[in-house]
């Protein structure tokens, strides 16, 4: 009995480690993820979801363990309940689960087909470039990596949530456009972590580009919803919404640009913004 005792406290332990890795990723990737790929792919069968979700967590596992173990410093101040800096786990141990994560994300992708392999292969590839060769340092690597690494993620929840060996053409055209998309937007993240990452030394559009870049969020989120209104062919009173969204969206970062405003325009970015709205009005 001790020994189960004890084996069952190491798994809780082992979860509950593995969700603080991955805690703030999960308004960002995981939820929104999940919604695109249920409502594009569509969804076969319901118990698919979890084939859905577990595959997306492991590889966001892999990649967030390999970016706190980078800069393990990062998280002390503001991020102090993560693994590393809450001293639940060492570095030098996050740094073999991170290389243990990867040929266990590759083996769970093989046993789909060789297509939720490949965007496998390309998100650990990503992760690599991302983390341990620098890509994050500057903004033209980090929002590049970060717009292919989402629609990577994209394209194998998809093939997993529809219970396919390929993507049919809706499903190819959304991850074109999102990758259009994320890559013209997606330093909406760096507002929140300004003084962060200018402590840090890491360039990102809001400190190269400080009088522009919250103008690109809106002007690109207007751009975008009246493009994409066109390309699915939205009715007048829908593609009237989703540009109404995306202009809330923009002039909330124009206008407010305190940390927790930026948090929030943040989370709405990701929940309401054209990436996901996009993928569901597809459909």
């Amino acid at each position: 009995m001790a020994i189960i005792s004890q084996s069952l406290d190491f798994l809780c332990q082992s979860a509950v480690t593995g969700f603080l890795f991955t805690k703030s990723d999960f308004k960002t990737t995981l939820i929104p993820v999940t919604i695109v790929a249920a409502v594009t792919a569509p969804l076969s069968r319901p118990e698919r979801l979890i084939h859905v979700a577990s595959w997306i967590w492991i590889h966001l596992f892999q990649f967030t363990a390999a970016n706190q173990t980078i800069l393990p410093n990062e998280d002390a101040a503001n991020k102090s309940y993560r693994p590393i800096p809450s001293g639940r786990i060492t570095h030098r141990s996050a740094v073999r689960l991170r290389w243990l994560l990867l040929p266990l994300c590759t083996s769970l992708s093989a046993l789909y087909g060789g297509e939720v392999l490949a965007a496998s292969v390309v998100v650990s590839a990503l992760t690599f470039a991302y983390n341990e060769l620098g890509g994050h340092k500057t903004y033209y690597w980090r929002d590049s990596i970060n717009a292919v690494g989402f629609c990577s993620f994209e394209a194998g929840a998809m093939l997993l949530a529809g219970d396919v060996r390929t993507l049919d053409y809706v499903e190819v055209w959304a991850i074109c456009l999102n990758a259009a998309v994320y890559a013209t937007t997606i330093h909406a993240q760096d507002f929140k972590d300004e003084e962060g990452d200018r402590a840090l030394g890491r360039m990102t559009v809001p400190l190269a580009l400080p009088s522009v870049g919250r103008y690109v969020v809106l002007v690109a989120l207007l751009a975008w919803s009246a493009g994409l209104s066109f390309v699915w062919r939205l009715d007048f009173a829908t593609a009237s919404a989703f540009c109404m969204l995306g202009l809330y969206i923009g002039i909330r970062f124009v206008s407010l640009k305190t940390i927790p405003a930026d948090q929030v325009s943040f989370y709405w970015y990701n929940v309401s913004g054209c990436r996901t709205l996009e993928d569901v009005l597809t459909r």
